[in-house]
C-alpha cells in the first residue's frame, strides 16, 4: 500500500472515531498528559486514571456515558457529592444518604454502591467508609441485616455507626473506613 493510501485509510478511520465519540472523551488523557508536562512525573492516581480510561472499553454503557460527559459537569457533580458527605450539621448516615444520591446522577453511579461508596469515601474518608461484595459477606456473617434495597449506603452507615459511637474506649480511634476495611 503506498504511503498516500496510507494515510486516505488513517484519515478516514479517525474521521470515523471522532464522529461517534464525545469531544469529552480524551479529557482525562489530556488532564494528566498536562501534569505530566509540568511535574516529569506520574503519580499512582494519575497511573490509575489512565489504566481507568485505558482498559475499559468505549462501548461499555455507562463508561461512554461518563466520558461523553464534560469533565466540568463531573466536577460540578462530585463537588456536591463532596459537600454532602463533608457536612457536619447532619448525621453520618443521613450525610451518606445525600451523597449518594448527588452521584448517582454521574452514568455508572446509579446502580450498586461499591463504585459510589470508593468515590464518596476518598471524600470524607474519616466519615465515609467503602461498601462491596466482602465487606456485605462479613456483615452477613456478623448477622447484621443490610438488605440490597434502595438506599442500602445510607443504611450502612447506620449500621457502622453503631460500633462506633456505643464502642467506647475501643473505637475512640477509629474511623467508619477502619470498619470496613476491617470487615
Amino acid at each position: 500500500m503506498s504511503a498516500s493510501r496510507v494515510w486516505d485509510v488513517l484519515a478516514a478511520a479517525q474521521a470515523s472515531y471522532l464522529s461517534e465519540v464525545s469531544p469529552h472523551y480524551d479529557e482525562v488523557f489530556w488532564e494528566v498528559a498536562g501534569r505530566v508536562e509540568a511535574e516529569g512525573c506520574l503519580g499512582k492516581a494519575d497511573i490509575g486514571a489512565l489504566v481507568v480510561w485505558k482498559r475499559l472499553s468505549a462501548r461499555t454503557p455507562w463508561a461512554s456515558k461518563l466520558m461523553s460527559w464534560p469533565d466540568t459537569d463531573v466536577r460540578t457533580v462530585t463537588t456536591r457529592a463532596v459537600q454532602a458527605v463533608r457536612d457536619m450539621d447532619v448525621s453520618r448516615a443521613e450525610a451518606a444518604r445525600a451523597g449518594r444520591g448527588v452521584i448517582g446522577e454521574l452514568p455508572g453511579f446509579r446502580a450498586g454502591d461499591a463504585l459510589a461508596s470508593a468515590v464518596l469515601a476518598a471524600a470524607a474518608p474519616l466519615r465515609m467508609a467503602v461498601y462491596d461484595r466482602r465487606v456485605q459477606q462479613a456483615l452477613d456473617s456478623l448477622d447484621l441485616a443490610l438488605t440490597p434495597a434502595p438506599g442500602r449506603y445510607g443504611r450502612y452507615m447506620d449500621l457502622l455507626d453503631r460500633p462506633l459511637s456505643q464502642g467506647g474506649e475501643r473505637a475512640a480511634e477509629w474511623t467508619a473506613r477502619d470498619l470496613d476495611t476491617a470487615l
